[in-house]
């Protein structure tokens, strides 16, 4: 019996190991990480895998957290290198929803070393879609954050070659400069701040005058041809100039010699005739300027003198005229009409005015007071001797003989 129990243990020892070669033909052994943790977030029924093309994954490792807004949703679960390009692959939590076109970076979780992946929503605000199971986030939209080495490296740069003991002796100038001087100092800072907020106050106008500036400029380029043109003539302007200096010289001061004179006449009358000149021309100017419709058609019968402009047209064709005059030069129609509408046409109305005599208003003859020769009688006319007898001064008109 005792015999056979250690037997059995070594066959259960072999069994087992038999067990874990043929599982290490199957899969290749990285270590614990290689091994799924247990209590891992996006190891859950419902979790999808998402791979991300990453530039380089620094020292991140499997089973290392998958972060949404410092939240743990998930985990890495595998890395691999195709076409020198690191492929890591995330399972997530069923409950996470983040869009198609989400972005992955490599952080650094604590200062002794640890980091994590965080997916994050597109910078610009335009989501698109939402991440689902076998999604690929391309090398585009992937990236790694500084880390601590990187930070230091930078620093030390900067605190090595970059200057900073120098900013030791210029801050040592500056206050070697404004010692003795804070009160001149703060009224300087104090007046800097009146003139800043002035220009603050006055952004709209500075802005405008930016504005107008740069629209004085694009209309200046669009001239580069003319302005180009305009300075090539410019020497032959100044040399003109320059050939009628004397000319110029002396209408200047003739100028001036006018308009000393005109000042002394102004002077002269006190510049009241000059005020009571232009007062007075006022009343005329108005009504030159009321009658400028009628002034301009009269004016216009000069040009065409004695037709009119309107019916030009009507009567000049080409080289010739039509012209129709109907002329009454008989004695009774310039006796009527002779002078007419004027002083001397009044005077010399009738045929009194040729003479000389003052006209009279025209009187009818009484037929039976003119002296009319009476015919003597004869056989022809038997009627005679009725015709020559006299009527008595008593005699009505009716006995009186027709």
């Amino acid at each position: 019996m005792n015999g056979e129990r250690p037997r059995g243990r070594l066959l259960a020892a072999g069994a087992l190991g038999a067990a874990v070669l043929i599982t290490g033909a199957g899969c290749t052994w990285e270590g614990l990480n290689s091994l799924p943790l247990p209590g891992a977030q996006g190891r859950g029924d419902g979790a999808y895998e998402v791979t991300i093309e990453m530039p380089n994954v620094t020292t991140i490792t499997r089973n290392s957290p998958v972060r949404v807004n410092d939240v743990n949703v998930g985990s890495i679960t595998g890395m691999r290198v195709e076409d020198y390009t690191a492929i890591v692959t995330v399972s997530l939590n069923e409950e996470v929803r983040l869009p198609a076109n989400a972005h992955a970076k490599i952080g650094q979780t604590s200062l002794l070393g640890s980091q994590h992946l965080e997916l994050f929503p597109p910078p610009d605000g335009d989501p698109q879609g939402t991440l689902s199971d076998g999604d690929v986030i391309p090398l585009a939209r992937a990236g790694v954050y500084p880390t601590t080495e990187q930070t230091l490296s930078a620093l030390s740069v900067v605190l090595t070659d970059g200057g900073l003991a120098q900013f030791e002796t210029i801050a040592q100038e500056f206050n070697a400069a404004l010692g003795g001087r804070e009160v001149d100092t703060r009224e300087v800072i104090e007046q800097l701040e009146t003139t800043v907020s002035g220009l603050d106050a006055q952004r709209a106008d500075i802005i405008a005058a930016m504005d107008g500036l740069d629209r004085l400029s694009r209309q200046i380029n669009d001239q580069t041809d003319t302005l180009a043109r305009a300075l090539a003539q410019m020497p032959e302007a100044v040399a003109l100039i320059n050939d009628q200096k004397q000319e110029l010289t002396t209408a200047m001061v003739s100028l001036g010699d006018l308009g000393n004179k005109a000042n002394q006449v102004i002077d002269a009358g006190g510049g009241q005739n000059l005020v009571a000149n232009l007062r007075d021309i006022t009343p005329v100017l108005d009504a030159l300027a009321n009658a400028g419709r009628d002034l301009t058609r009269a004016l216009s019968v000069l040009i065409t003198f004695p037709f009119p402009q309107a019916g030009i047209d009507n009567f000049l064709r080409g080289d010739y005229a039509n012209l129709y005059i109907h002329a009454d030069a008989s004695m009774p129609r310039l006796a009527e009409t002779l002078l007419l509408g004027t002083e001397f046409g009044n005077r010399m109305a009738g045929l009194e005015g040729y003479v000389g005599l003052a006209p009279t208003p025209p009187a009818s003859v009484d037929p039976f007071s003119l002296d009319v020769p009476r015919p003597e009688p004869s056989e022809e006319n038997p009627f005679a001797e009725l015709l020559a007898e006299e009527p008595g001064p008593d005699a009505t008109p009716e006995e009186a003989p027709r």
